[in-house]
């Protein structure tokens, strides 16, 4: 600003800082804010509000301003005030027409109402019934805005012309006013007819600016007439699809899309548009409404395959299969507007409605890492969901908590809800607090598209607003499609009981598809013959797929799959693993590595308790010795320099919950710089990934999930702060670890790792829960497999999933690098230590991962007992941690070479061939099972029944552990002392 222009500033600011305190509409730094408001008056008057333009000219030419102090002017403004008006005091002249100011503030207050409260008022549900639906004819029949729009309207001419403010779009280019009717026509047609947007809560002004732009902005609705043939054509299949089903198959439950017809065309707009912005693939998480049409119309999925799973036909493949509504699948299609070449992947999901969608967060994570995505523009994550499970179920909370974490974003999801207005049989007003079912989205900042979805002009506009929304801010959007359900819960379903009034109305209802096609008809957009040629298609190719079906006489369960992995199985003998020991130098450079401090030229500053602990490891690695905290050095570190990827997640794993690991560093003087020991410990090595998650199990577990399924070539760890924490992944757990390879042939190789042990803690922090997962495991408990030489491996490559609980360094280090060698992929269930992670005895060599070395499945007796087997009396098998209470009782009562002690490393594969060995070796002893957990818990009746059917119950197996509880551990400290007593008088006894 030149000396002349501030000297003019300087004399007028008092007044401007008053003016500017009394106008609260108003926001931003005060002075700033009226300097270049001022500028730009003076090059253009009419750039300004008209208020601002008369309190600019009146001031200027010498003419007082009304001023009354505001009640509550804030100190900081005072001062500044003070100290502007000490440089020129204002001259007191004549009095300013006030009423001018005040009507047009009062036109700003009305737009900004629109603009925040419009959705109250709009017509979004097709059946009027949603919160009794106001029309929008209020202004042309009162002459005043709804109520829910404006509480007071002081402003009587709506024939007054006023100057439009630079927060709208409603002007036409060229038009800077307008009269009042107008204004408030045009700002309800913007934000009170078929869309409802909710956004005024955001922080951004660019983002605000956005949507004001494409909602108000005349003629934004108006589309041409290629787009509205398009819509018309994917409505038209979308109801087809659906008749075809309904005529062949009457009965049977497929959870139909009618009522919410246009969520096809709409989704099927997005990816259009998303490809015109770059997007390469999309992953859909989606429920089972709507399901087996977005198969057929947006997968383009074959519909034999589809019509298939209607009949009872026997697979050809092995796994148990799923209902038709849970499968997945994927697909490489064209957009034929543009030609691009996109994929689609739609992921399964079982009946527990939005337990996918953190799955599919993970999996487009995955992608965009694999691929350098770091901005996210080739990957999508579209999530779509139920009205009352967005509303009701907390995995959605967890799930939009990643949305910015910087490990954990997917740089923007669109979300979609298929709001049929009741969630089973309950209705609405008693299934959520809150007004909309889309709330959840304002944690995020997402705006939200209420849509009526018998308008599908309005449905396209608003799909090409969330597009163009995702490809710019990289943010959430939520488009809420309000409709409704013709059938029940399903086909087979009665909604009268529950729903009478509603679907009494229902009944009455045309379909979307027969009322926009009167529409394009009365607009000559289309003649009766291209929508019948449409539909005849369409019945056709229908009708052709169910001939091919009726012939077909298996189905096969990899046709559903929806992540594959090209290459990874073909070629390899699936019965062969790789060596999992590595050469010593490369353990030595390794240990090194983690063991120093980061490199002097950071000039980084460590907390003296690392120093304390890289000297700890320094001196165990010169010893040829590791710790827990090494045996997951040398197993990441070793695995990345053979170019695999390592991410591990999880709350605090960075440190460790039990402060064990410290793969990051904090510098200690500076805010946010870190290092990362393990990050460059080889020159073009994979990268590791360590990363401290949400609170949250469900969705972060699920996260990992999806995350695992992108590169089976990877090694993905999540790792409970405790081992019981797992339980609020149960879902995770069950849906998709468990059983995924049985229901949707779909491999996983994550490695869960649960904290477990009895250290007087109390019930929440002593037990990971072992028996739930090893009653899920799927081998037979009365059949012992056969012998052989690849026995093991063909246990491994059998089964649903892996349990082990390993009691040394090394024994951890060979089983996470055999995740990566075998030539499959299964979950593996983990319990980790928590005290042995720094007890003294759980040490192991260099010896014990080199070349030609390891996972040990059972390590056996290698103490004195050993040595003399046949006068050995007792025989104890155990797991895990108890070993060292067992061997800690042995060494204080000074026990001798008569009982003998093998530990079962692996529990599930059942390790039968080296237990028999075991049990042949000492024919005389008592055989005993110890373990710290209670007798209904732990892995006590697992291990039991496997071991009478190994030895034909020709041995008796005797139990040594806690009596049965309720709960997993006592809370009592006292206690549990004196159970620790009780076991090691057990342990010894003969």
């Amino acid at each position: 600003m030149s000396s002349l222009k501030l000297l003019s500033f300087l004399k007028l600011a008092p007044q401007c800082l008053r003016h500017y305190s009394e106008t609260s509409f108003l926001t931003g730094t005060s002075s700033q804010y009226i300097e270049d408001m001022y500028n730009a008056w003076l090059k253009d008057p009419s750039s300004v509000h008209v208020s601002w333009d008369s309190f600019f000219r009146n001031t200027s030419q010498g003419l007082p301003q009304p001023y009354h102090a505001p009640p509550n002017l804030a100190p900081s403004k005072g001062a500044l005030v003070s100290q502007i008006a000490a440089v020129a005091t204002p001259p007191q002249t004549a009095p300013l027409d006030e009423r001018t100011i005040e009507d047009h503030l009062a036109v700003q207050a009305v737009i900004r109402s629109y603009q925040a409260r419009g959705h109250l008022v709009a017509k979004l549900d097709p059946l009027e019934i949603m919160f009794n639906d106001k029309t929008t004819t209020t202004v042309s029949q009162t002459g005043s805005p709804p109520e829910e729009i404006l509480r007071t309207f002081r402003l009587e001419n709506l024939d007054k012309v006023y100057k439009l403010p630079s927060s709208t779009y409603i002007g036409a280019e060229g038009e800077k006013k307008l009269p009042l009717r107008e204004i408030l026509h045009r700002l309800e047609l913007a934000y009170c007819r078929h869309i409802g947007v909710e956004y005024m809560y955001i922080d951004d002004l660019e983002q605000r600016d956005f949507i004001r732009r494409r909602m108000e902005a005349p003629g934004v609705l108006n589309q041409s007439t290629v787009q509205k043939k398009l819509t018309l054509t994917r409505l038209i299949r979308t109801v087809e699809f659906e008749n075809f089903l309904a005529k062949k198959w009457a009965s049977e439950k497929r959870f139909g899309i009618e009522g919410c017809d246009m969520f096809i065309p709409g989704l099927e707009q997005i990816i259009d548009k998303s490809t015109e912005h770059g997007v390469e693939h999309f992953f859909l998480g989606l429920s089972h409404r709507g399901r087996l049409n977005t198969l057929a119309n947006i997968l383009r999925k074959p519909l034999y395959q589809i019509f298939n799973q209607f009949v009872p036909l026997e697979p050809a493949d092995l796994g148990s299969g799923d209902v038709k509504y849970h499968h997945g699948s994927h697909t490489q299609r064209t957009n034929q507007l543009t030609q691009k070449h996109y994929k689609v992947t739609l992921l399964a999901n079982p009946s527990h409605l939005e337990s996918v969608n953190s799955v599919v967060l993970g999996r487009t994570r995955a992608e965009q890492f694999y691929k350098g995505d770091d901005e996210g523009k080739k990957s999508l994550a579209i999530l779509i969901h139920g009205d009352a499970a967005f509303s009701g179920q907390g995995v959605n909370y967890e799930s939009y908590g990643l949305s910015y974490l910087p490990h954990y974003t997917t740089h923007g999801a669109i979300c979609f809800i298929i709001n049929n207005q009741v969630g089973f049989t309950t209705d609405p007003r008693f299934s959520r607090s809150s007004r909309y079912c889309s709330d959840l989205g304002k944690v995020v900042n997402a705006p939200i598209f209420h849509v009526n979805a018998d308008d599908p002009e309005s449905v396209i506009h608003v799909c090409n607003i969330a597009a163009e929304w995702r490809a710019k801010f990289h943010k959430d959007i939520i488009i809420d499609l309000v409709g409704y359900r013709r059938h029940g819960h399903n086909e087979a379903d009665e909604p009268m009981f529950t729903q009478p009034l509603m679907y009494t109305k229902i009944k009455s209802m045309a379909s979307i598809g027969d009322k926009y096609s009167s529409e394009l008809l009365k607009e000559k957009v289309v003649t009766k013959d291209e929508i019948k040629h449409v539909k005849d298609d369409y019945n056709k190719l229908c009708e052709d797929e169910y001939v091919k079906a009726s012939k077909q006489t298996q189905i096969f369960i990899r046709d559903w799959l929806d992540s594959p992995w090209s290459g990874f199985f073909e070629g390899k003998d699936p019965l062969k693993v790789t060596p999992t020991g590595v050469p010593e130098a490369t353990l030595a450079h390794i240990g090194a590595k983690v063991s120093s401090p980061p490199p002097p030229n950071l000039d980084f500053v460590l907390h003296k308790g690392i120093t304390r602990i890289l000297n700890q490891r320094e001196a165990m690695v010169k010893n040829r010795q590791i710790d827990w905290a090494l045996g997951e050095a040398m197993a990441i570190g070793s695995l990345v320099k053979e170019g695999v990827h390592v991410r591990l997640s999880g709350e605090d794993v960075e440190r460790g919950t039990f402060s064990h690991r410290h793969h990051v560093y904090h510098h200690q003087t500076v805010d946010k710089m870190t290092y990362q020991p393990l990050g460059d410990v080889f020159d073009a090595q994979a990268p590791y990934v360590v990363c401290n998650s949400s609170l949250s199990e469900y969705g972060v577990l699920g996260f990992e999930v999806g995350y695992a399924l992108a590169n089976p070539n990877s090694l993905i760890l999540w790792e409970a702060q405790f081992g019981d924490f797992y339980n609020t992944a149960q879902c995770i757990m069950d849906q998709f670890l468990c059983c995924g390879q049985a229901k949707w042939m779909r491999q996983i190789g994550l490695v869960v790792l649960l904290p477990h042990g009895f250290d007087g803690m109390g019930p929440e922090h002593s037990s990971g829960r072992p028996e739930r997962f090893l009653q899920n495991c799927d081998d037979d408990p009365d059949v012992v497999p056969p012998p052989g030489p690849d026995f093991a491996i063909k246990q491994l490559h059998d089964c649903n999933w892996i349990v082990a609980n390993c009691s040394t360094p090394a024994n951890l280090f060979h089983i996470w690098r055999r995740q990566v060698a075998l030539p499959f992929r299964k979950p593996l269930i983990l319990f980790s230590p928590k005290n042995l992670l720094r007890h003294p005895e759980c040490k192991s060599s260099f010896d014990e991962m080199l070349e030609g070395t390891e996972f040990k499945r059972v390590i056996p007796d290698s103490g004195p007992a050993s040595q003399d087997p046949q006068n050995v009396k007792k025989l104890i098998l155990c797991t895990g941690k108890v070993y060292y209470d067992i061997m800690d009782a042995f060494k204080k009562k000074k026990v001798g070479k008569e009982i003998a002690v093998t530990r079962v490393e692996q529990l599930s594969p059942f390790p039968y061939d080296l237990l028999k060995t075991e049990f042949e070796k000492y024919p005389n002893a008592k055989i005993c099972w110890a373990q710290e957990e209670h007798k209904n818990g732990g892995p006590y009746l697992y291990v039991l029944a496997r071991l009478n059917t190994l030895l034909n119950r020709s041995r008796e197996i005797h139990y040594i552990g806690r009596a049965v509880s309720a709960a997993p551990a006592t809370g009592t400290k006292a206690v549990h002392l004196k159970e620790v007593e009780m076991l090691a008088n057990e342990f010894v006894a003969l």
